[in-house]
């Protein structure tokens, strides 16, 4: 049975994951909102402008009095670059998907995989769940190495699962980790 709490601020290393706040439209906005490289493969398109932000930013920011809510603001040197969440969960089985975005200037820093190891952490020791799931396109190969990295197995691809906003019909690669195999690797830190 899932313990649920809510976005929790977890720090690591170089990183703060937090709720977000209004202030953080036009940094969402700058940092990859608006950048088509950034969107490409996620569900929805590019912002038009800061006040399609704004809005959605309003939204989540509403969501944050539930405790079944996960939607963590990734905060780097002070700025907000990113987003990290649970896209779905799945109670019956006590697992959840998380699915992530960051602006295109911090790709290929780590700073992802970071991200999800810590998010991957904390889905684990403090909501109880048994697994964690990590789908992504398989022409963004480079969501699939977050996931390697941060330990899940390749299970498979789901093939033309998803439409593209351009229409095109995608392939999805799905990761998973369950819990005795996030605590075997605990155990062997």
């Amino acid at each position: 049975m899932l313990t649920h709490k809510g976005t929790q601020t977890i720090k690591t290393e170089r990183l703060v994951l937090r709720q977000f706040t209004p202030e953080d439209a036009q940094a969402m906005y700058n940092n990859w909102a608006k950048d088509e490289r950034v969107t490409k493969f996620l569900t929805w398109a590019p912002h038009e402008n800061l006040e399609t932000t704004q809005y959605v930013l309003g939204l989540w920011c509403a969501d944050y009095k539930r405790d079944d809510w996960y939607q963590w603001a990734i905060e780097y040197k002070g700025e907000v670059i990113g987003s990290i969440s649970v896209v779905r969960c799945f109670e019956a089985n006590d697992s959840a998907e998380i699915g992530y975005c960051m602006g295109y200037d911090y790709w290929g820093k780590g700073i992802m995989t970071e991200a999800a190891k810590a998010v991957i952490d904390f889905l684990f020791s403090q909501i109880n769940v048994n697994k964690v799931v990590i789908c992504h396109a398989v022409k963004n190969p480079a969501s699939g190495k977050v996931a390697q990295k941060c330990g899940l197995t390749f299970e498979g691809t789901h093939r033309e699962e998803f439409k593209a906003l351009w229409g095109e019909f995608l392939d999805i690669s799905c990761y998973g980790i369950v819990r005795k195999d996030w605590e075997k690797q605990k155990n062997s830190d």
